[in-house]
């Protein structure tokens, strides 16, 4: 995507502007629909629009190439992800039981990231041998989406005897839910956004890996390799999570993620990368699902979209923060203490964590 930016025209500063709204409109944006869904007591709709929208940005991308119309397929893809996600994520509870939410969100985990990883191999092999020409691969991301909306008709909304509820739904209104959820609730959520506020994002890891002396191929097939591994352990560790519990797989992961920070800090050995992306891999497996498998589970059925839409939009400010935040230390202190740092803070997060109750499975 920045590539592409680039070739029509787009600055940096642009580009991290249009990044930063388009981020911005689809972690809001959960919270928003997240709570709509809930409301409606549907899931399917919100589904099946959210991937249309997202389908629909892609020949946008490439049929477009003013800033103002390319700012508004970029939002338009992210605001489908903004709206589906919660109903989502609520529909894959509904299917599973409190014994294999760990299962269930870990399969979606990683099929969702096993497309990560053929999408962009995808990419690359056909940028091997028609460099630059980034428009044709708009088009062709268009077949996968109309397929994913397709697929998504045969989506049924389980018939239950649920009330709903016909109010004014201001858009930030989703942040009430903060006041009126259970305190295991805000308790976990407090420990999750403590810990996203330092969990930058993943270009200042392919960055030092970069500086280490790792060229550009080598680089985006390390991001690669990250994401098989992802994919690859998800379901394992979503399944042992429900044998364990999903608090210690859970804190298992933040162990491997403090690990590879201060692997990050110490060493600049090439082949050592890809050991810690390697554990970089299972971190993200053993966490992203089981966290919202973990709120599921405290949060009430019919409120269930609303509790991980709210996670996710706060989550998705608190990482935009992070970024920030770790850029500047990465500039004024080096990027040693800046993986010092974030490693300490994901120390603490665990300490706060082993002090919480696990989420009950019966």
């Amino acid at each position: 995507m920045p590539i592409y930016l680039k070739t029509i025209g787009f600055s940096i500063v642009l580009i991290g502007v249009l990044e930063g709204l388009a981020e911005a409109t689809a972690g809001l944006s959960k919270g928003y629909f997240g709570k709509l869904s809930d409301l409606s007591g549907k899931r399917v709709p919100f589904v099946q629009l959210g991937y249309a929208l997202s389908a629909i940005s892609k020949p946008m991308m490439a049929v477009f190439v003013y800033p103002l119309w390319i700012f508004f397929a970029r939002t338009l893809d992210r605001l489908g992800k903004g709206l589906r996600t919660g109903a989502r994520d609520a529909l894959l509870s509904d299917e599973a039981t409190n014994e294999t939410k760990g299962k269930v969100f870990g399969f979606h985990r990683s099929m969702d990231t096993f497309g990560a990883v053929l999408g962009p191999s995808i990419a690359l092999l056909y940028l091997y041998y028609y460099p630059e020409d980034y428009k044709t691969l708009f088009f062709v991301a268009f077949i996968p989406g109309v397929l994913a909306v397709i697929a998504s008709l045969y989506l049924k909304d389980r018939r239950e005897n649920i009330a709903v509820v016909k109010v004014s739904t201001p858009f930030f209104s989703f942040l009430n839910y903060w006041s009126k959820s259970p305190a295991e609730y805000r308790k976990l959520l407090i420990g999750l956004l403590f810990f996203t506020l330092f969990n930058s994002s993943d270009v200042f890891l392919l960055l030092q890996a970069k500086q280490s002396g790792l060229n550009d191929g080598q680089v985006i097939g390390l991001y690669i390799f990250y994401n098989l591994i992802y994919a690859l352990f998800a379901l394992p560790l979503g399944i042992l999570a429900d044998k364990f519990g999903l608090k210690t797989i859970y804190i298992f992961g933040l162990a491997l993620f403090a690990s590879v920070y201060f692997g990050m800090a110490i060493t600049t050995n090439v082949y050592f990368f890809f050991g810690l992306f390697f554990l970089y891999g299972v971190f993200s497996a053993a966490t992203e699902g089981i966290s919202k498998a973990w709120i599921s589970n405290i949060s009430s059925k019919r409120d269930t979209a609303t509790a991980i839409g709210t996670f996710s939009g706060l989550q998705s400010i608190c990482a935009l923060l992070a970024s920030s935040l770790t850029g500047f230390v990465w500039f004024k202190f080096g990027a040693t203490k800046a993986f010092l740092i974030t490693g300490l803070a994901a120390l603490v997060v665990m300490l706060y964590l082993i002090r919480l109750p696990g989420p009950k499975t019966k």
